[in-house]
């Protein structure tokens, strides 16, 4: 693997991505926001992040390791998500709220519960009964740029999607695998 650049996080997700459809209602959102002075997922790692949900992180994970995990199960899974408010996690993280649906709920926990069991270390945060399903817009809202990033958020919705594809993504490694 490569090596990471000197102070970049190390963080490794197991995502899923949204139809054509509704990947482009939420590309111009940030595009909105990103004119507004916000800096949202357009804008790291060279453009490579694309609107998702993810199922679980870590600090690292191993493609091939995800993908033994994961035999068996479909991880893009066509999946109907609804995506119905916007919030703000603490630090300013603001994100695009689907509604937990049962269907989405058992998934993401059928999908960590692999991953705990083949022992990868994934984040409390995404555990079952903790994880809130999210698309993430941006990392850091300034402060003076808050509410309005809120209301342009809540002015796209709602987005109905589907999920298409799914994949094992460390962006600051350089790794983009997708899964079944």
């Amino acid at each position: 693997m490569p090596a990471l650049p000197e102070g970049a996080l190390m963080v490794a997700s197991v995502e899923m991505y949204l139809d054509e459809r509704s990947t482009r209602r939420i590309r111009v959102l940030w595009e909105q926001l990103e004119e507004m002075g916000v800096q949202t997922l357009a804008t790291p790692h060279e453009g490579r992040h694309r609107p998702h949900v993810t199922l679980a992180v870590a600090r690292q994970l191993d493609p091939e390791a995800v993908a033994e995990a994961l035999a068996g199960i479909r991880v893009a899974e066509p999946l109907r998500i609804n995506f119905q408010y916007s919030g703000v996690f603490v630090g300013r993280v603001v994100f695009l709220g689907p509604a937990p649906t049962p269907e989405l709920v058992a998934h993401q926990a059928r999908v960590w519960s692999r991953l705990d069991a083949a022992g990868m270390e994934t984040l409390p945060l995404y555990a079952p009964g903790e994880w809130v399903p999210h698309s993430t817009v941006s990392m850091r809202v300034p402060r003076p740029l808050l509410t309005e990033t809120l209301r342009r958020c809540l002015e796209s919705l709602p987005i109905d999607a589907t999920v298409t594809r799914a994949a094992v993504a460390d962006y600051a490694r350089d790794i983009f695998q997708e899964i079944p």
